[in-house]
């Protein structure tokens, strides 16, 4: 690393690893590849067979298949990972204790994984992570919340042993008093976690939690308390080393939530006064010194609107969302993780972690925000362009165009990150790049995203977890346009069109075209929207169009590149990032405009009189179907041949 001095730029070089297995996929293994790359540290790679040309695999030093697709049966099959565990380090290196830079590491294991890994320090090596104490403590919700009330740092009101069935889940829920969250022990990402507001929703909610916390984690154990109504979510990353060292590294705001998962996160928190920020990062730093807690690590709070916080629970890994804690205070977390596992101390103290600028993270998934604010798409990345050509943009992604999003995997496409002196200007930028991230093959939530960061609450930062909900109550339906912008898309779309005409007049042989159209100057249209269609006229203007719809004038101006998938147009002295997705001989044009996709049909004068004449195919009838909006898997039918429905 360097250190700046008021003379000179100083190198200094510490003994560290040369080889890191890397126990995870996608994003988070690319990431932590780039951090080993910089270190000079080898990597290896595990993969499923679906795997195996993914980019993680790609930029590692070395790679090895340890199963079929499920997850059970590779990234999370212990057997496999310690054979190549053992195969890597016969062949790489000498695994010698009292030689470090020999020694090989394993990134990223799973919690369930850690504790049952032999291969301890008598064989060279070395986990990065927290030891299994704390990896047991804080990954067992009861466990750690009473650990953090020991450590005097505040918890929710609640039960805190195991509920054993659905008859004592009522009890200990009238106890406490509705709503109450019922919650998966191991559970984590939104899993296994349900509200009850009455006796009914209690029992339904204890059903299908155990169920999916058998399913996903292995553990139906269940816990319940106290629900806190319209909280925020808001977490400190810890920091800690192996000589009673830890620091907090500020707060994150995780609120914009859906399922109890993540959206939209951002650093600092709008919300926090000096005094509330310190008070949270020293409840954070002595429950990880309670539990004598080594590495990185989040501590979760929920805060209600009187600034009063409650411990939630602690994450003893990388979460998804540290680019924002890394962009405000500087630091690598995954190269500080690697120093702490090798054993050196924390290069920091308390006062030199600072705030600088707003960073903002938007999750782009392969999902279709109109069904529930995201269900899972899957397909192939048929065209893949990530917005890097735009200032203070970082994207944390494992998929290059090619990809397939498939039904094995989290359908997490990137992180998109944005960095700003100012939450307005990271939130700025992270609408330019929103703008211009292409993502074609696969359904994605760009419109939910862009929805959120412009909308009028989230600027003010009036925000809680009940944000998608209150401002969507009857779904997310796409951006709405004001009759400004609907004006402008019309212009753009008649204009595109228009373009687009006299593109195809210059290609070799299109000669018969005759002239006096070729040399045209305006076009009389009919550019149908949803909801209905409109007149526009079209005349040509030099290199820009002036365009009139809806009894207004407007100017449309742009280079008119029409093979790339970004086309760069100003209506008015207004410029729009525009993608044009698809265009056929009916006049038939999808644009995504201001994030929103919206699917138009443009026609001439002459084939707007003739379509009413072209009856439109009827709509596939469903009223027999049972259809499922999403991959998945049927654990359970709750009828019978001879039930009364």
């Amino acid at each position: 690393w360097f250190v700046h001095t008021s003379r000179c730029l100083l190198f200094f070089s510490f003994q560290t690893f040369e080889k890191l297995l890397v126990a995870n996929r996608g994003e988070i293994a690319c990431r932590v590849i780039k951090t080993c790359k910089k270190m000079g540290i080898k990597t290896v790679a595990i993969h499923s067979d679906v795997d195996a040309n993914a980019v993680h695999v790609k930029m590692a030093d070395e790679a090895a298949c340890v199963g079929p697709a499920p997850t059970s049966k590779s990234y999370l099959n212990m057997d496999a990972i310690m054979e190549v565990i053992r195969k890597t380090r016969a062949q790489a290196v000498s695994l010698n204790e009292s030689i470090c830079c020999s020694s090989l590491l394993i990134f990223g294991l799973p919690p369930d994984l850690k504790p049952s890994l032999s291969l301890q320090a008598s064989e060279g090596v070395t986990f990065i992570g927290p030891d299994t104490h704390a990896i047991q403590a804080m990954g067992d919700k009861i466990e750690s919340k009473l650990l953090a009330k020991n450590a005097k740092v505040n918890t929710i009101p609640g039960f805190d042993g195991v509920v054993k069935d659905a008859d004592e889940a009522v009890r200990i829920a009238r106890e406490i008093g509705y709503p109450v969250m019922i919650k998966a022990s191991a559970g984590g990402g939104g899993k296994g976690m349900r509200i009850a507001w009455d006796d009914e929703e209690t029992r339904e909610g204890f059903r299908f939690s155990s169920q999916e916390a058998a399913s996903s984690f292995g553990d139906d154990r269940l816990l319940i308390e106290k629900f806190i109504d319209n909280p925020r979510h808001i977490e400190i990353q810890v920091l800690a080393d192996k000589h009673g060292n830890a620091l907090w590294l500020n707060e994150r705001e995780c609120s914009i939530q859906r399922r109890n998962q993540k959206v939209v996160e951002e650093a600092p928190s709008t919300f926090l006064d000096p005094e509330t920020r310190r008070a949270m990062g020293e409840q954070a730093v002595a429950l990880a010194k309670a539990v004598k807690y080594s590495s990185a690590g989040t501590v979760e709070f929920l805060v209600d609107s009187n600034k009063n916080f409650y411990f939630l629970e602690m994450n003893t890994r990388l979460q998804v969302e540290h680019p924002v804690t890394e962009c405000i205070t500087g630091l690598d977390l995954v190269q500080e993780m690697i120093r702490v596992a090798k054993g050196y101390p924390l290069r920091h103290t308390q006062a030199d972690i600072p705030i600088n600028g707003w960073a903002v993270e938007c999750r782009v998934y392969a999902e279709d925000p109109y069904k529930s604010f995201g269900l899972p798409s899957i397909g192939k990345l048929s065209q893949y362009q990530e917005p890097l050509h735009l200032p203070s943009v970082r994207v944390d992604s494992g998929i290059q165009q090619g990809s397939d999003i498939s039904i094995y995997y989290d359908p997490m496409i990137s992180k998109l990150i944005t960095y700003g002196s100012n939450r307005a200007e990271a939130l700025k930028r992270m609408e330019e790049a929103l703008d211009n991230y292409v993502i074609r093959g696969v359904t994605h939530n760009i419109s939910l995203l862009r929805e959120v960061i412009i909308h009028p609450r989230f600027v003010q930062g009036d925000i809680s977890t009940k944000f998608l909900p209150e401002v969507y109550p009857d779904g997310f339906k796409g951006h709405k346009l004001t009759d400004l912008e609907r004006r402008e898309l019309l212009a753009t779309a008649a204009s595109l069109y228009v373009a687009e005409q006299l593109r195809s007049q210059r290609f070799l042989g299109t000669q018969r075209i005759p002239i006096a159209k070729s040399q045209r100057s305006s076009w009389e249209l009919s550019v149908h929207l949803e909801d209905g269609a409109y007149p526009v006229t079209v005349s040509k203007n030099g290199s820009s169009f002036s365009v009139e719809v809806d009894g207004m004038k407007l100017n449309v101006t742009s280079e008119w590149n029409l093979a790339s998938p970004l086309l760069s147009v100003t209506v008015d002295g207004t410029q729009r990032t525009i993608q044009r997705l698809s265009r056929d001989a009916s006049g038939n044009l999808s644009i995504q405009f201001l994030g929103t996709v919206y699917r138009l049909r443009v026609l001439t004068e002459a084939a707007a009189a003739l379509s009413k004449y072209m009856p439109e195919k009827a709509a596939e009838d469903t009223s027999s179907i049972v259809r499922s909006p999403m991959p998945g898997t049927v654990v359970a039918v709750s009828v019978k041949p001879g039930d009364t429905v």
